[in-house]
Parts: structure tokens; C-alpha cells; sequence
């Protein structure tokens, strides 16, 4: 039974790798997600052959975990709206990382296991548990239920701390064959407390990198109990999502110019108290002479931000941008690497508005033609066209490559009021004399737009 179960595991993994590689896609993400999901079918299916699945009452468990996730995953899929997605992601990531500390506690409970699987296994704790507490409280900050960054009194020094504290009692589960369950319990809490201290410092702007972080800890810990369960489809599955997260997580750090530890490690409270304020004063326009502006131009580039999944706004935006080419406009739209909360928020929403995927342009792509723009829409976003990134050393954003709005003829802003970004950075292209600010909720000012250009 074991030379048919295992190479199911391998095909099982290869479908799942399959599946991720046609999710690097939009064309194709779709497709992908539904190979990955019969894969993980076949790895859950074929598990109830295992050997050591014996007896009626474990076969009642395994079904009834089935019945549960798939209720709870089916209807929260349904309920949750895109917004939301980055919360829910960052939810899901944790559960990940609590059943990869799951199995790790019932091996180590277990004592039969041998010492190098009794490693991986603390590893996989480690790994695991700190991944499951500190996606938690990335999901608490996007959510808005926790608001502000807590930075504790020489914080590095207690999470330095509790990590200490916590590898003490991993080494000594590892050494020893007669530890206590309660030992187990307070290392498994010290991980919990340390996943949590290490994120509560970092800011909501960096957040989209903590959750990528987390979801490359979670493949790790995934790997790392498939070695414990010698179980090839959670090795291979487990060590593709963290290589690939962990890329991730590097190539969204370097678009905002910042190394992974400068995010994790540094709290942006010292440099936003020292940033400095922008002069000049805000240029408010009706939506009518802005829908003018658009209709005359050659050229007009919509930069969406968060702002616009807030307000639901793409639906609009792309009726918007119909009618302008329809009018002779040509129309693109500017994506940022880091725009939304998650990585491809704003490709996701855009194309769930029925926006073509030749229209959506990353930043290396657009930032050369914004100089020949006749009139830039931002939407929602604010740091990432923020020129304080490239012209104040104070600024926290100091450094981070952005979409250059500001050097197109005109620039109309769609903003609720006058507050600031994610990030709290005040914005500089908001005052300066190409620039114009169409203040209200973001899909009735680019309704008002729409209907304007309609009349014209």
C-alpha cells in the first residue's frame, strides 16, 4: 500500500506546483487555483489509505475536519468581499501555520519519534506558531480592530527575550525523552507571545510584506512536518510556497527601496514624527470641469490605490475609462508593486471589473510616459505618488521607487478628505500646480465623472 500511496503524494505535489505556476498569471490564475484545489482533493482523498489511519473513529474525524473546512471556506469565499481579501488571506495563512504546529505538537507528545524528526518538528513548531500568532495580528491591523503601532519598551530586547527563552526549551524537548506536556505548553506560548511582539511594531504601510513573509514561514513549517510525516506532497508543496513566498517578500521589500530587515526590525513612529510637512495649499475641482480635463486629453493614466477597493470604485473607473476611449482618449492604468494590501490587490479588483490585462502596467512599464500625460486620476492612492519619496531624506517613504503622476501636464486626485496615507506621510503632490483635489466617497465622485462625460 505504501509504493501506491506515495507516488499518488508525488503526482498530488507536482498538480499543486502546476497550480501555482499558472497563478503567476492573471490569464491563467484561475486555472490555477483549480489544480491546485484538485490536488489538494487527491492528497486529502488518498490520505484515508494510510496505514496508520486505522479505526472508524479516526475516519469520523478526518471527514468531519473536511465538512468544516469546506463549510467554512465555501461560505466565507462567497461572503467576503475583494476589500476584504488581504485580511482574509492573512486569516488563512495562519491557519496554515497552526496546523503545521499542530502536528508538530502530536509528534512531540508522542516521544517515539527519533531525534532528527524530533528537530524538523521543533522547527516546524517554531516556525509554525510564530507564523499563526503574528498572521493574527496582521489580520487585527488590516481589519482596523488594532490601530496603531505598539512598540513596547526596548522591544527587540524582549522579543530577543522570548526567543531565547523559547529555543532553551526547544533544546531541551530535543535532548530529552522525558519532558512534560507542560513543557511543551509554555514553549508552545513563548512562540505565541513572540509571534505576536514581533508584529505589533510593524506599520500597516509594510504590512503587505509581513504578510508574504508569513505566508513563506508557513510553506516552511508545512516542509518541515512533511519530512515529520515522511509525506512527499506536504515536503514538495511546503518547500515550493516558502521559496516562493520568500521571493515575494524580497522583491516587494525592494520595491519600496527597503531592505526585508529595516521593515521587520524598525518601527517608522521616530521617522514620521521628523518628517517634514508640505507647503502650498490644496486646489479643490468640480467633477464637471474635471470631466472636461479627461475628455479633451490625448492621454489619461488612472493610478488606483486602496482608497478605490474601500469605495468599490472599480466598476465606475472602468466605465469611466470606456467612455473616454470611446471619445478618442487613450487610457492605461499604473500599478505600484505595493498598491492595495496584498500583492496584485489592484490587478485582482480591476479585472473582476472586466479592465484587460494589456491596460494594467507596473511601474518600469508607465513611469517613462507620464512626462507626455496630458491628465493622471489617482484613486484611493497616496504614498506610492508621494515625490517626498524621492526629494525628502526625512521621510519614512525616503527611497521607495513610486508611479511619477507628478510629472504629467495635470493631475486630479479623487480623496475623502484631507488626512494621510497608510503609511501617515503627508503627500507633497496634493499641493503642488499641476495638481487638483475632487474630494468625496470614490465611487460617487467618479460617478459624477461619468455622468459628466456622458453630457459632453
Amino acid at each position: 500500500m505504501h509504493n501506491f500511496i506515495q507516488p499518488i503524494y508525488l503526482a498530488t505535489a507536482i498538480i499543486l506546483i502546476l497550480g501555482i505556476r499558472k497563478m503567476s498569471s492573471p490569464k491563467t490564475a484561475k486555472q490555477g487555483i483549480t489544480y491546485a484545489g484538485w490536488g489538494m482533493l487527491a492528497a486529502i482523498l488518498i490520505t484515508f489509505l494510510l496505514p496508520e489511519i486505522r479505526g472508524t473513529w479516526n475516519h469520523i474525524l478526518i471527514i468531519a475536519g473536511i465538512l468544516i473546512g469546506t463549510y467554512v471556506g465555501w461560505s466565507s469565499g462567497k461572503k467576503v468581499q475583494m476589500i476584504n481579501m488581504p485580511q482574509m488571506i492573512a486569516l488563512y495563512n495562519g491557519m496554515g501555520g497552526g496546523a503545521a504546529s499542530a502536528i508538530a505538537a502530536i509528534e512531540l507528545l508522542g516521544h517515539h519519534t527519533g531525534f532528527t524528526v524530533r528537530a524538523l518538528a521543533i522547527l516546524g513548531a517554531i516556525i509554525g506558531t510564530i507564523s499563526f500568532s503574528g498572521s493574527i495580528i496582521a489580520f487585527a491591523k488590516l481589519q482596523d480592530l488594532m490601530k496603531r503601532v505598539i512598540v513596547l519598551p526596548r522591544h527587540q530586547m524582549v522579543n530577543l527575550g522570548i526567543l531565547v527563552g523559547a529555543l532553551l526549551l526547544g533544546a531541551t524537548i530535543l535532548f530529552s525523552s522525558h519532558f512534560s506536556a507542560f513543557t511543551l505548553f509554555i514553549f508552545f506560548m513563548l512562540l505565541v507571545v513572540l509571534g505576536i511582539t514581533f508584529t505589533i511594531p510593524i506599520g500597516g504601510a509594510n504590512m503587505p510584506v509581513v504578510i508574504s513573509l508569513f505566508n513563506a514561514m508557513t510553506g516552511l513549517a508545512v516542509g518541515f512536518e512533511g519530512f515529520v510525516l515522511n509525506n512527499n506532497a506536504l515536503i514538495i508543496a511546503g518547500t515550493v510556497v516558502g521559496a516562493s513566498g520568500t521571493l515575494l517578500t524580497q522583491l516587494m521589500a525592494k520595491a519600496m527601496n527597503k531592505s526585508v530587515g529595516s521593515i521587520l526590525f524598525a518601527s517608522l513612529s521616530a521617522a514620521q514624527s521628523e518628517s517634514a510637512q508640505t507647503g502650498g495649499s490644496l486646489k479643490p475641482i468640480e467633477a464637471s470641469d474635471a470631466a472636461v480635463m479627461m475628455a479633451y486629453s490625448n492621454k489619461v493614466i488612472v493610478v488606483p490605490g486602496y482608497g478605490m477597493a474601500v469605495a468599490q470604485a472599480q466598476h465606475k473607473i472602468w466605465e469611466l475609462a470606456q467612455l473616454l476611449e470611446a471619445k478618442g482618449v487613450t487610457v492605461k492604468f499604473a500599478i505600484h508593486p505595493v498598491a492595495g494590501r496584498m500583492p496584485g490587490h489592484m490587478n485582482v479588483l480591476l479585472a473582476e471589473a472586466g479592465v484587460p490585462y494589456d491596460k494594467l502596467l507596473d511601474l518600469e512599464e508607465i513611469n517613462a510616459e507620464f512626462p507626455n500625460t496630458d491628465t493622471v486620476l489617482v484613486i484611493g492612492a497616496n504614498d506610492v505618488v508621494n515625490p517626498s519619496a524621492k526629494t525628502d531624506p526625512n521621510s519614512p517613504i525616503y527611497g521607495m521607487p513610486i508611479l511619477d503622476a507628478d510629472k504629467a501636464h495635470n493631475v486630479l486626485i479623487i480623496k475623502r478628505g484631507q488626512g494621510k496615507g497608510f503609511s501617515g506621510v503627508e503627500n507633497s503632490l496634493f499641493t503642488m500646480d499641476n495638481s487638483r483635489m475632487l474630494y468625496g466617497d470614490g465611487q460617487e465622485v467618479v460617478n459624477k465623472l461619468v455622468q459628466s462625460v456622458k453630457s459632453l
